[in-house]
């Protein structure tokens, strides 16, 4: 098959991970953006949207060419509004170029049949590309990219997605009632997922504002856990730490007022297995059905759908809830009783955050010794320790770009949880304890809300 070869102004179907191809447009990247390392790529602009992307070559199409298979795909409304906005756009572009040609029909002028480049980012048509729903515009652009997602923020050229080994295709949701607490980093992409495949959603979060973007995507407001617990036949819970998780269903108004025989609840908020222990107890002791699902991932993974779900408790949950785990991770593990997914998600991120320390020590050491950290960093990332996670993270300590993807102040507490949890089995976790002391250290220096990355700046103060 021959090469195309494709340019910036070319109409193209792009691949973004599990979602189907969607209309978008080659477009000049941010300045601030860099593409992703030993990768042929495109920057692409999705229209009906306001998603950008990195995408691979190979998940490419042009859109002429491949417009009816396309088409045929994906059936779905927001999908057939991006296509009739870019087609509504075309006309309005073909009608400019006929009239720029100076009334050219009338003198026997012919109109060329070459596909229509589409205009610059800057062209005031571009707001044809929009969605052309009676939705307000605002109400239809994606909540993560209204939420300016790590992506954006940070100039991370990361995007896991395009990579990602799932399973791909369309998702059939749930017809169950799904209810969602909690909207922070990890919390609002999946509701903005599990709203893009079809779930219905009932949301809430202690600042109620947060609800806001996710009510205009399509979301139901609750006024309390126990309402939404009551409301919804199964109810997620993505929240800090420990006390905000017992909190949430023990505390005045909360999810245990709510729950009744049948009643769903999912822990999906890191904490130690003993909160798990209670919290599994107190929910099946009113009839209740009881799952933890950590996640491991960041934000953007999260906004991606890309995240790994570690899964526990009640296998009839684990299976209730499939659609749901498509539509926000790549892939599940069910690991058995209730307290497993636990151990193994602190396990996991005790391993992350000792990492990311050792990764920041070497980094300043090289610096301390006259050598080039980006010429460490180009190295590193050529050997066998080469990673998306390596490569980001290094990338942000050198551009002095710590905007939150997992807040330090999380990896820290997961530390020491995961330090607790060893000393209970009378297991030495001495290399978690150096790397808690770190982070600490890093805490004391107000580093709390920043990235994970920004325990670099505990070796440098």
């Amino acid at each position: 098959m021959a090469t195309v070869h494709l340019r910036i102004g070319d109409l193209v179907w792009g691949k973004l991970g599990r979602y189907p191809p969607w209309p978008g447009k080659i477009v000049s990247p941010p300045k601030d953006l860099k593409k992703p390392r030993g990768k042929k790529c495109h920057f692409v602009k999705f229209f009906g949207t306001e998603d950008h992307a990195w995408i691979k070559v190979e998940q490419l199409k042009p859109y002429y060419v491949h417009k009816e298979e396309m088409i045929k795909i994906n059936k779905g409304k927001r999908f057939q509004q991006a296509v009739d906005a870019v087609e509504d756009f075309l006309k309005k572009a073909k009608g400019k170029e006929q009239n720029s040609d100076g009334k050219g029909d009338s003198k026997g002028r012919k109109t060329s049949n070459k596909p229509l480049k589409i205009l610059e980012e800057d062209d005031e048509d571009l707001s044809a590309l929009k969605d052309t729903s009676e939705k307000p515009a605002s109400s239809m652009e994606p909540i993560s990219k209204r939420l300016k997602i790590i992506e954006e923020d940070t100039g991370s050229t990361s995007i896991q997605a395009a990579d990602s080994t799932a399973i791909n295709g369309s998702i059939t949701p749930t017809d169950k009632r799904i209810g969602f607490l909690g909207l922070g980093l990890m919390g609002s992409g999946i509701v903005s997922n599990l709203l893009k495949m079809g779930h219905v959603v009932t949301v809430w979060n202690r600042t109620a504002e947060k609800c806001d973007l996710f009510i205009q995507e399509g979301a139901r407001l609750g006024r309390t856990p126990a309402e939404v617990a009551s409301t919804c036949d199964i109810t997620f819970s993505c929240v800090s730490d420990p006390k905000a998780a017992r909190d949430l269903v023990l505390g005045p108004s909360g999810v245990l007022q709510g729950i009744r025989p049948g009643k769903c609840y999912i822990e999906m908020s890191t904490v130690d297995p003993e909160t798990i222990t209670e919290l599994s107890q107190v929910i099946t002791s009113r009839g209740g059905r009881f799952l933890e699902a950590p996640v491991a991932g960041s934000q953007q993974l999260s906004n991606d759908g890309m995240l790994v779900i570690l899964a526990a408790g009640d296998r009839t949950v684990y299976e209730d809830c499939s659609s749901c785990f498509q539509a926000m991770g790549k892939t599940s593990f069910f690991l058995g009783e209730a307290g497993n997914a636990a151990r193994m998600m602190l396990i996991l991120n005790m391993v992350q955050g000792s990492f990311m320390a050792t990764i920041a020590e070497g980094l300043t050491l090289a610096q301390a010794t006259g050598q080039s950290q980006q010429t460490f960093l180009d190295i590193l990332c050529q050997g066998q320790m080469a990673s998306t996670f390596v490569d980001q993270k290094c990338q942000n300590i050198l551009q002095g770009n710590f905007k939150p993807d997992y807040y330090l102040k999380h990896i820290q507490k997961d530390l020491r949880l995961a330090i607790s949890m060893g000393d209970m089995a009378n297991h030495p976790t001495p290399m978690a304890a150096a790397a808690n002391e770190v982070y600490k250290r890093a805490k004391a220096l107000d580093q709390s809300d920043n990235d994970i990355s920004a325990v670099y700046r505990a070796y440098i103060h």
